[in-house]
């Protein structure tokens, strides 16, 4: 074959690969324009570390801890997020526990995990059907919103709105209304009480008639302890935490603690 002729057939074969190429393409594009380009699948959320419980209560140990026995009979410590109860010993604590009780003693829980605490116990939301017990509790004045580990700002209207109606502990005087982040600092007003401030107070003494005054004295055990009224007095006023080993602001759990009672 003649070399002009090799050449043309070259031309026409490169020509020809170049139209089929383009019109490839042109039938490609319509459907990647009709589709978009390709999205990517969107993420399933799966928590693995958190958890939902469902439950019975069966144990109210303050205004703001309950224990849930699940239905495979384990017994799971729930802290409420995002509210702080009056302790126990603190004005108003009992009342707190008891409204507490009153939403949830007894009764089918949800509890939804949001963390641990140091102590191991589930910090949550627990719901009762539809009514939110945690916001219930601050709206019925029987907790504070706690402010250092909130994550639902909306609680601190929820606060002021039982405040401004004196709900609950906010009937209390001025005074009295110390957040329990503080009585468990053992902060009382503006300043921090003398250590060596004898406290006279009426403590049932076995054998002994009458009462006897207490003081910050030597002791530093819960097995020193004559009653919990004197525990409570040595963590609140003589500052020894060593007796309140959970720092759950109770001192002398066998003494103090809910078992006792």
């Amino acid at each position: 074959m003649p070399i002009s002729s090799r050449s043309t057939l070259r031309r026409l074969t490169v020509a020809f690969a170049l139209v089929l190429s383009a019109a490839i393409s042109s039938c490609d594009s319509p459907a990647r324009s009709a589709t978009g380009p390709e999205q990517p699948r969107e993420a399933t959320i799966q928590d693995t570390d958190f958890r939902v419980v469902n439950g019975t209560v069966v144990g109210i140990a303050d205004g703001d801890t309950i224990t849930v026995l699940t239905p495979d009979l384990e017994e799971v410590k729930v802290r409420l997020a995002n509210v702080d109860a009056p302790e126990r010993g603190q004005p108003w604590g009992n009342r707190s526990k008891q409204v507490l009780s009153s939403l949830v003693s007894g009764r089918e829980v949800r509890v939804r995990q949001t963390d641990v605490d140091r102590w191991g116990r589930i910090v949550g939301h627990v719901s009762v059907e539809t009514q939110d017990v945690n916001r219930e509790m601050v709206a019925q004045g029987a907790a504070w919103a706690f402010r250092r580990y909130l994550s639902d700002p909306s609680l601190i209207e929820v606060e002021a709105f039982a405040k401004r109606d004196r709900l609950g502990l906010w009937a209390m005087p001025e005074a009295e209304t110390v957040p329990p982040w503080e009585w468990r600092q053992g902060v009382r007003g503006a300043s921090a009480p003398d250590p060596a401030l004898v406290r006279q107070q009426a403590l049932p003494s076995a054998g002994v008639s009458g009462a006897v005054a207490l003081s910050c004295g030597s002791k530093t055990r819960c097995s020193q302890m004559a009653s919990c009224a004197e525990a409570e007095f040595y963590l609140r006023q003589c500052r020894l935490t060593t007796i309140d080993g959970n720092r759950d602001g109770e001192p002398c759990e066998q003494l103090c603690g809910t078992a006792s009672r």
